[in-house]
């Protein structure tokens, strides 16, 4: 008997679900069946994009480091929907900054690396370990699986350049808690895995020049491409789905390897 799982039917909450590869996960969710609790910030266009997408979507203004606005989060899945099936973490944030810039004589702000660190590290984390709580208390599938947790790194977390070293850090954290959040959480029967995407077509993309965006996609082996928002979402739904995903990093890059 197969033991591939459908999103049809399925609760989850997604950060960062109001723009870019969030905004792309969220879409595709409902769009499968699944019902969705958007999390992001109350300046987003969250409750917008949820009004879009009908009683399959709600909106939770959040900010993923703090415990008080993910619980609000958490209890609005439990009164909306009953119970939660899948958190997809797709919030983050990143500065550009060498760790010493020379030329002006001046170190990188210790305030904006632990900011990155905060919010895409700690954010990540406080997301996961408040969520499984949730998702611990649904019944058992025929395979012992209860839920997923799918977080969001990024290729900068094996190949940093120059001026991401707050950003790499952040990522590399990411993708170093995979595995043992996996084993923590093996024995309740929830899986986690991380998506480390290349060069995607978001909106932090879509604010450079052409010159510079036609110059980045000519950097990737094959295709020859910035990646689509919903080639990262179509991941997303395959990891769910298919249930001997677990503890792994897969990279979603075109065969990209960044360069100084």
């Amino acid at each position: 008997m197969s033991t591939i799982r459908s999103v049809k039917g399925l609760v989850a909450l997604v950060t960062g679900g109001a723009s870019g590869l969030g905004q792309a996960t969220v879409q595709r969710l409902v769009n499968h069946g699944a019902r969705v609790v958007i999390c992001d910030l109350p300046t987003s266009k969250g409750q917008e994009i949820a009004k879009t997408l009908g009683d399959s979507c709600a909106f939770a203004p959040t900010d993923v480091t703090s415990e008080e606005d993910v619980g609000k989060a958490l209890d609005l899945v439990k009164d909306k929907f009953s119970k939660l099936d899948v958190a997809v973490n797709c919030a983050g944030i990143g500065v550009a900054f060498k760790i010493y810039n020379f030329k002006k004589d001046m170190p990188h702000s210790l305030e904006d690396f632990k900011k990155v660190l905060l919010v895409n590290s700690i954010g990540t984390f406080n997301v996961n370990r408040l969520a499984a709580g949730l998702i611990g208390k649904n019944e058992p599938d025929s395979d012992g699986q209860r839920g997923v947790l799918v977080n969001t790194a990024s290729i900068a977390a094996f190949e940093g350049q120059m001026g991401q070293v707050a950003y790499s850090a952040s990522k590399g954290a990411i993708v170093g808690m995979t595995l043992p959040i996996a084993r923590d959480l093996a024995s309740q029967g929830i899986r986690c895995c991380t998506i480390a995407p290349g060069l995607f077509d978001t909106p932090l993309l879509a604010g450079l020049p052409e010159k510079i965006r036609t110059f980045l996609a000519k950097t990737v082996p094959f295709p020859g491409r910035l990646g689509n928002t919903e080639e990262f979402a179509h991941l997303v739904q395959f990891i769910v789905e298919n249930p001997v995903m677990n503890g792994e990093v897969i990279r979603l890059d075109g065969a990209l390897r960044m360069q100084p």
